[in-house]
């Protein structure tokens, strides 16, 4: 499985950006995504950024990790999955009944 962590660029150069995550600064390759400015989300994979998010959908995912990492230690993790804990399991198009 293949997990990409939501970061925020800080710096940013034409071919890499200092992005920030919880705190943490790290170099990120923008080859896949091109120079950003300084607030950008983006989400990252093995120090390559590979695509924008909006604040929202970068939040998202931050709480979707944080929620499973709680999950697995044993600790309340459904106040981080609000989004899906009111909302009824939707079948793919390609499943459901035409």
């Amino acid at each position: 499985m293949c997990i990409g962590i939501p970061m925020r660029v800080v710096s940013s150069g034409k071919l890499t950006a200092q992005c920030e995550h919880h705190g943490s600064v790290f170099p990120i390759s923008m080859l896949l995504v091109g120079p950003q400015p300084v607030g950008t989300h983006v989400l990252t994979h093995l120090g390559s950024a590979i695509r924008l998010l909006d604040a929202d959908e970068a939040r998202m995912i931050d709480d979707a990790l944080a929620g499973l990492a709680q999950a697995v230690e044993g600790r309340p993790f459904e106040s981080l999955f609000a989004d899906l804990i009111s909302r009824e399991p939707e079948l793919p198009s390609h499943l459901r009944e035409n």
